[in-house]
């Protein structure tokens, strides 16, 4: 007797990436996950998974949903993919395990905890300017302030700050759809571009950063010969643009919550669940990709072989069925280990540490010297593909 055959998935005609849909996702990743556990993009041709079990497991079963074709939408195996290979994101076990293990010396939490008084000191500076000032924008006086500052200075780059904003601008619109946003970063970041790949050589790096230490595994043979200028690069634009949406959406959800920003000066060790519910909430990465490595089975439908699958961490990071009252805003739920805007698995964000450490410096330093944050005028979300990131957060702080 033949085995029956579970369903294909389920097709939808819509696009996730529509100015609409990435001005307010939240409406299309109910449609999509009450759809089915995935369900065909028809606009792009990928699977989207937004249902909290089944973004795990697409995440993590590298056996089935590979990385090796890039954790874009673009396979870049393929002619005319628009990216390069990250030599750490974008290969599975056991090369990944190999390359990972050299990072995590380099990027240890032993080695990580030695910032944290860098981190504190220059919060403390950020936060005493913009309560002496009173009416702010969220975004570039705190988020950006801080996170511009510090986590370029421990990996040991002299980067003018906007210049790390379009790059990371660019790298996160060409996660998704080679679209227009792809190509009006392109068109921004074009005069920058040769000055790019210079800035990530040796020559470049500052004593004692951890780009330095990245060339000096490679020179140990950690790291297969000419990749070191790629892992600086994957820090680079991957360690500051996440960081500043996830500070600047737990500002934004403080300042419209007033009750759940009196339990965290309460109780200051809530600081911590303030900033994992709001990466919750406003997941900063919004999708990552995989690769079908055969026909699968995801949820009870079929998926066709050799065909990307998007994980939507901010549709998972939502779903009714793994979190109560998924839309409200609650700074005691345990959320950390849960939650999916860190990924899963092997591939898990191996600069979680360094994000959580930032995020607690500075907001704490924040909250320390104020009542309240209200909000002072409209915020505004930049129109980014893959990232969920606020572009305005104008903020009164009452102190």
């Amino acid at each position: 007797m033949s085995a029956v055959l579970a369903p294909e998935a389920p097709v939808l005609d819509e696009d996730p990436f529509s100015d609409e849909n990435i001005a307010d996702p939240y409406p299309f990743f109910e449609r999509m996950r009450e759809l089915g556990p995935a369900v065909f993009i028809a606009p792009h041709g990928y699977y989207a998974v937004g249902r909290h079990d089944e973004a795990g497991i697409v995440a993590s079963d590298y056996a089935r949903f590979t990385t090796e074709g890039g954790v874009g939408m673009s396979d870049i195996r393929k002619p005319g993919a628009w990216r390069t290979r990250s030599p750490i994101a974008e290969l599975d076990p056991p090369e990944h395990t190999r390359v990972r293990a050299a990072l995590q010396k380099i990027l240890s939490p032993l080695v990580i905890k030695t910032w944290k008084e860098k981190f504190a000191q220059r919060a403390e500076e950020v936060a005493d300017q913009v309560v002496a000032r009173g009416s702010i924008d969220g975004v570039a006086d705190i988020a950006e302030a801080f996170v511009l500052d510090v986590f370029p200075s421990v990996l040991g780059v002299d980067v003018p700050p906007e210049r790390i904003k379009l790059t990371g601008e660019l790298n996160f619109n060409q996660i998704g759809p080679n679209n227009e946003r792809v190509a009006r970063t392109l068109e921004r970041a074009g005069p920058i571009m040769d000055w790019y790949q210079q800035v990530l050589q040796r020559e470049y790096m500052l004593p004692g950063g951890f780009g330095e230490k990245i060339y000096q595994a490679e020179d140990a043979g950690d790291f297969d010969k000419g990749t070191a200028p790629f892992h600086v690069r994957t820090f680079f634009r991957a360690g500051v643009d996440t960081t500043i949406a996830g500070i600047g959406s737990t500002l934004k959800l403080l300042s419209e919550h007033p009750e759940q920003l009196a339990l965290v000066k309460a109780n200051p060790s809530l600081v911590k669940g303030a900033f994992e519910e709001a990466l919750r909430m406003e997941s900063p990465a919004q999708v990552m990709f995989r690769t079908t490595t055969g026909e699968v089975e995801l949820g009870g439908v079929r998926l066709k072989a050799d065909t990307k699958v998007g994980y939507h961490m901010g549709a998972a990071n939502r779903d009714p069925r793994q979190w109560s009252e998924p839309d409200r805003y609650d700074v005691t739920r345990q959320t950390t280990g849960v939650h999916r805007a860190f990924g899963q698995g092997a591939h898990v964000c191996i600069g979680q540490m360094i994000a959580r450490l930032e995020a607690e410096c500075i907001l704490g330093a924040l909250i320390r010297r104020i009542r309240r944050i209200e909000p002072a005028g409209a915020a505004r979300w930049r129109p980014v593909n893959t990232l969920r990131t606020l572009d305005v957060l104008p903020l009164t702080l009452v102190v």
